[in-house]
């Protein structure tokens, strides 16, 4: 961002019409959430690393839904496990976001009459090269309102080389897609 200009649109607010929360341990993200608008939850106990307060993270997303349309709650562990380099590491870090921020989520969402989640990683940081690199990144939309379509019985990266999958060249598009359904 530097010494440029704000973008037009912004704050989730101005663009989409809906408030937000953002949960994060990594200052970049949490800068990020205050350009977009949004309030910024603490949430203690939280690293960024294996030893991240999961539980903690997930309870303040489902607390902060009684007030926002929309949390962003950003997990910085498979990503700073990529840079180490640590098969194990990295390993235990997807198991974990999936047990307790997807299963937590998962959980928590049922307290609601109708919602639409996200999960994706903000890029991939494999650990062969232990740096970000620019391939696609899997997403999974889940909306409580539409017919599960078993076509995908998998999230991984291999997702993203299917032609029958939805794709975005333009990665701000996805949110487009998500918040507008367009």
């Amino acid at each position: 961002m530097g010494a440029g200009q704000k973008a037009e649109d912004s704050e989730i607010q101005e663009k989409y019409g809906i408030s937000g929360a953002l949960i994060s341990a990594v200052d970049l993200t949490r800068g990020l959430g205050i350009y977009a608008g949004f309030d910024i939850l603490t949430v203690s106990g939280i690293t960024g690393y294996l030893d991240t307060n999961y539980q903690g993270k997930t309870e303040a997303a489902i607390s902060a839904l009684q007030k926002v349309d929309f949390v962003y709650l950003h997990v910085e562990a498979p990503d700073e496990a990529g840079h180490s380099g640590r098969y194990r590491d990295k390993v235990q870090a997807i198991e974990d976001f999936d047990k307790y921020v997807v299963g937590g989520v998962m959980e928590g969402m049922k307290a609601f009459p109708e919602y639409r989640i996200i999960v994706l990683p903000d890029h991939a940081t494999p650990i062969a090269i232990r740096t970000h690199s620019a391939e696609p990144v899997p997403f999974v939309i889940f909306d409580s309102r539409v017919q599960r379509n078993n076509a995908v019985t998998a999230y991984d990266e291999t997702i993203t080389e299917r032609g029958d999958i939805l794709s975005f060249e333009e990665g701000f598009r996805l949110m487009d897609y998500f918040i507008k359904g367009e």
